[in-house]
Order: structure tokens, then C-alpha cells, then sequence
């Protein structure tokens, strides 16, 4: 059976909840990805796309954090390491901060197994050393307090 996109749009908005896409751009250190605005929301999926200039083989460790506005920031996840990452790499996180960001170099990776409740802030990257190469990052949430929502940067 072929879907329409219509089709698909709705059984990942049931599934994942909204997704909000980020253009690609050069990462770097405590680049903000997205803010969260009105309120808690449960992050059900990110994924982040080496897209244009591949990572620069210069081995960067990287991680994404909740900088949100009361408190510290929050650790998403342990840092991995992106080392000459081609176009088509995948990033994504598993849920549990203590886990390394996952990687998919051949261009398929592990979906994200559990939510994040992320206050209202930002998700932004922690980047260990400057590097080239631009990632264009998506993700899908559900709010869950009238008036949350969450926008790229």
C-alpha cells in the first residue's frame, strides 16, 4: 500500500508526536538547537544529519544538553565523538543521560527507547573542539502543559 504524505505527516504525529525540523548549519560549542517555550514537554525522538559538509577528522566530542532556565543544565546524554562523520551520518540519543549520543555512519542508528521531560530553556550542543561539517537536526514532542511547545533556533 503506498501512503501519501498527509498519511505519513499524521501516523508520526500519533506516534512521535509534532516534529520541528533545524536547518543545517556548523556546530559549535553551546550552539543552541531549540527552545522550549510555556512549559514542560516530553522529547519522543531527536535526530541530528550530517547534510552539506561532512565533520572534519579532527575527533570532537560532542553532547546535548537541557539548558534550562531554572536550575543547571542537564545532561541528555555522554559525549561521542565525531571523527570524519561523512554526509548521511546519523545522531541520535537513547533517552538515558548517562548513554553516549548514538551514531549511524552508513546512515541508519537506533531510534530514541525512552522520553525526556525537558522544562522550558533550550536544547543545545556541547561541542569539544571546532570542527567543520554541518548537521541538520529534527525532532518530535508532545507538550505537556496548554500553551508548551518547542521551536528551532
Amino acid at each position: 500500500m503506498n501512503y501519501n504524505q498527509s498519511q505519513r505527516a499524521a501516523a508520526a504525529v500519533v506516534q512521535l508526536g509534532t516534529r520541528v525540523d533545524r536547518a543545517a548549519a556548523n556546530m559549535t560549542n553551546a550552539l543552541a538547537l531549540f527552545d522550549i517555550e510555556g512549559g514542560n514537554c516530553q522529547i519522543n525522538l531527536i535526530v541530528g544529519e550530517v547534510s552539506g559538509t561532512k565533520i572534519q577528522n579532527t575527533g570532537t566530542n560532542n553532547q546535548l544538553n537541557a539548558d534550562v532556565d531554572t536550575g543547571g543544565d542537564e545532561v541528555l546524554c555522554a559525549v561521542l565523538d565525531w571523527d570524519d562523520d561523512e554526509i548521511g551520518s546519523l545522531y541520535t540519543i537513547s533517552g538515558i543521560p548517562t548513554d553516549a549520543m548514538q551514531t549511524g555512519q552508513s546512515g541508519a542508528c537506533e531510534g530514541q527507547t525512552y522520553p525526556i521531560v525537558v522544562a522550558p530553556g533550550a536544547i543545545d550542543i556541547t561541542i569539544g573542539a571546532t570542527s567543520s561539517g554541518s548537521v541538520k537536526w529534527s525532532l518530535w514532542y508532545i507538550p505537556l502543559e496548554i500553551g508548551a511547545y518547542i521551536e528551532a533556533t
